[in-house]
């Protein structure tokens, strides 16, 4: 009987088994998961209203600091240098150019025109504080005139003798003329372009001069209109900030701003004193020729 008692309980057990349930979940700790989850997210959301401030002043200084030191954008004010350069163009300007080269003819130029030329374009002066620093950020990035800065192209450098007209009525430089069709100003309506110079000019740039003038030539208030200067219409090369090298805005005028192909002529050679700055160097070398000689000689002697 024990036997078969006991195979009946085992049975019995075996057939009542059921599988152990999880613990029900309280719907408080679900609440209280979700609140975690909900807090972290809050948090994020926190950190990240807190941390942009930061990230907008750290923009802003990078960019400063690449305006001051590497690239700037330019807006351009006035149609001196159609069709070239629009109104309200933008430009961006190399600043480090020329501290691996010098100032090339037709090279366009932003310089700082400031107690030299008058401005092109009055800028009104903002009446309160609030658009006062408006402005100057908006100068800054080049979204906004600057009437102490233009741009012009570079026609004459150092030395060169830049006069209009010819026979044919052209700008010539050390006696070549320019063919300047690929960016004179040209009439959309009459498509007639403008002349070379409606006045005449004769002169040669001083050392650390530059003559510049606008592609708009009927328009721009440029070297010629400045000859009774002190610089007789030049702009010093040290005004100069940089080199425009493209069109950013507006994006159906985007590209870049090459050279002219009439600037690459052979017979413009550089003139005389562009070889100056190599003299010393030069002399330099020829000096130490004879030691170098003579210490030559003298250690072939001792062998």
């Amino acid at each position: 009987m024990t036997n078969e008692d006991d195979r009946r309980n085992v049975r019995s057990e075996a057939e009542g088994a059921v599988p152990e349930e999880k613990e029900p979940i309280d719907s408080a700790d679900e609440a209280g998961d979700d609140s975690e989850d909900g807090g972290k997210d809050k948090k994020k959301q926190g950190s990240f209203w807190k941390e942009l401030p930061i990230l907008i002043v750290i923009a802003v200084v990078l960019a400063l600091v690449i305006k001051a030191f590497a690239v700037q954008a330019f807006y351009i004010p006035s149609g001196s240098m159609e069709n070239t350069l629009q109104v309200g163009d933008r430009v961006l300007v190399n600043k480090i150019v020329y501290h691996t080269r010098d100032v090339a003819r037709g090279d366009v130029i932003v310089f700082n025109g400031l107690d030299s030329w008058d401005p092109e374009v009055e800028v009104d002066e903002p009446g309160n504080p609030v658009s006062k620093v408006l402005r100057a950020v908006g100068t800054a990035f080049g979204v906004a005139p600057n009437e102490k800065d233009y741009i012009k192209r570079v026609i004459g450098i150092p030395g060169d003798r830049v006069a209009c007209c010819d026979a044919k009525g052209r700008v010539t430089v050390n006696g070549i003329p320019l063919d300047e069709s690929s960016y004179l100003y040209t009439d959309p309506v009459t498509h007639l372009r403008n002349k070379p110079s409606n006045e005449p000019f004769d002169v040669t740039v001083k050392p650390g001069q530059l003559w510049v003038m606008g592609d708009h030539r009927e328009l721009s208030y440029d070297s010629r209109s400045h000859r009774g200067d002190p610089g007789g219409g030049t702009i010093p090369i040290d005004r100069v900030i940089g080199r425009a090298f493209v069109i950013v805005w507006p994006l159906d005028r985007a590209g870049t701003l090459p050279i002219p192909d009439t600037f690459k002529q052979r017979g413009l050679s550089a003139p005389a004193n562009a070889a100056l700055p190599a003299t010393p160097y030069a002399l330099g070398i020829a000096a130490t020729l004879p030691f170098a000689y003579y210490r030559h000689r003298r250690r072939r002697k001792n062998r």
